[in-house]
């Protein structure tokens, strides 16, 4: 045996040590890899989890610092008939305060007011309830008119400061915050019901004052309570969101396994999202039951709702934006399926670009100029994707679907016209090209 040892060369000694090594470094990779994948599943859950508070954040900073974006966002309520009942009720409610049967009776003669006062001991609430009635018509005629759509965008393009002192307390004099509340005014709405009763012959109504009758669009215990950390949201509006896909990125960038964790990140992504759309739906019921009894339930619904709809539309983008990614890296990926559908994709331009080849359509420098640079071609096309999504004011689930199918057919025209130098022979010929990263004509990824 010790001859056996002693008679082995330096060539099969350093073999022998290769080999050592090799197994050696095989048994320390796994450690090595676990390390990766637990700080890999650390930065993708961070990321995860402040996803949703990333679209809160921004939808705060968006709604509060930008001023059009609140008069687009709260413009819907004045066609809201909800909100509209809720207006007229309470103008008519401001307005007879300050309308009683003794004004409204000044014109009769002195002798007669006796009969007229017997009278209205009898017939003095349905008169009241008349005169209140005739208000409300006239009020709901101005919240059903154009005029009532101006004097709310313009109310609340002046007094835009009410989502600011709602969520972090700041604001001025036209807008209050009184036990946890936010109201506009509607003085511009009373002066307008008031022209019209004197228009219709009730000209008492000259003699009512000025009104500042306030409709709630906010309340809750909570205003209080939150506001410090929605000012807070609105410092990280811009950040939030970048940090938590950098991390997502840093995970799965740190994984062994990339495009597996890919997919598994951006479904992770969509998810949590999808768990902060459920949980609006959730405080939706929950903020409406927490009202007293005297606000008006479906106006307040729909002052939640439209105040909210960015924000559920935010949500809609990221989950249609997860599974987008999600599904281009299965269909980039080694799979039997998606092996199976890349050929069948190549297969159908092939067989398409050889009819036209047969009618005598060329491509002429073109087909070889794509086929030379059709790597780069494909990434320039992702790139401007990924750019022009980055770019879009406020992009919403239809527009990632959009730009996933623009990129889509853009790789199609690429695969259609990208031809091989030699006459008569295509890319297709061979079985179509490889994907970007792909080392084989089967498509199989590394």
């Amino acid at each position: 045996m010790a001859e056996g040892y002693g008679s082995a060369g330096p060539g099969e000694l350093e073999h022998l040590r290769a080999r050592v090594a090799a197994l050696e470094a095989e048994r320390a990779r796994p450690q090595h890899h676990r390390v990766r994948a637990f700080f890999s599943v650390v930065l993708i859950v961070l990321g995860c989890v402040l996803a949703p508070l990333s679209l809160v954040a921004a939808w705060t900073a968006d709604i509060v610092g930008d001023t059009d974006r609140y008069v687009d966002t709260v413009k819907p309520l004045a066609s809201d008939e909800d909100v509209q009942n809720a207006v007229a009720d309470r103008v008519t409610d401001a307005v007879m305060q300050y309308l009683d049967l003794e004004d409204l009776l000044q014109g009769v003669a002195p002798d007669e007011r006796p009969l007229v006062d017997k009278a209205l001991g009898k017939l003095g609430p349905s008169l009241e309830g008349a005169v209140a009635s005739f208000v409300h018509d006239k009020a709901q005629a101005v919240v059903a008119s154009d005029a009532f759509e101006k004097i709310w965008t313009g109310a609340n393009r002046r007094v835009h400061s009410a989502v600011d002192e709602a969520l972090t307390g700041g604001g001025d004099g036209t807008v209050r915050l009184n036990d946890d509340t936010v109201t506009v005014d509607l003085g511009p709405v009373v002066e307008e019901v008031k022209a019209r009763l004197v228009d219709s012959g009730l000209t008492v109504a000259e003699k009512i004052p000025e009104i500042h009758a306030r409709f709630t669009v906010v309340e809750s215990e909570d205003i209080g309570k939150i506001k410090t950390y929605f000012r807070l949201l609105q410092v990280l509006g811009f950040w939030l969101p970048v940090v938590a896909l950098l991390l997502i990125a840093a995970g799965v960038l740190l994984s062994a396994h990339r495009r597996r964790v890919l997919i598994t990140a951006a479904l992770c992504l969509a998810f949590s999202v999808l768990v902060l759309g459920v949980a609006l739906s959730v405080f939706r019921g929950v903020y409406l039951d927490a009202l007293p009894s005297g606000v008006n339930r479906p106006a307040a619904g729909s002052v939640y709702d439209t105040l909210i709809r960015y924000l559920r539309a935010g949500v809609r983008m990221v989950i249609t934006l997860g599974v987008v990614v999600a599904v281009a890296a299965w269909l980039c990926g080694p799979g039997r399926w998606a092996t199976g559908l890349r050929h069948m994709w190549h297969s159908g331009v092939g067989a398409t670009r050889s009819s036209a080849d047969r009618l005598g359509m060329r491509t002429g420098p073109v087909g070889p100029f794509l086929h030379r640079y059709r790597t780069w071609i494909t990434w320039i096309l992702v790139a401007a994707a990924v750019l022009a999504f980055v770019l879009w004011p406020y992009p919403t689930g239809w527009v990632i679907f959009g730009l996933a199918l623009g990129l889509l057919f853009a790789l199609t025209v690429v695969e259609f016209l990208a031809e091989d130098r030699e006459p008569g022979r295509t890319a297709s010929t061979t079985g179509g090209p490889p994907q970007p990263g792909a080392t084989s004509p089967k498509g199989t990824a590394p």
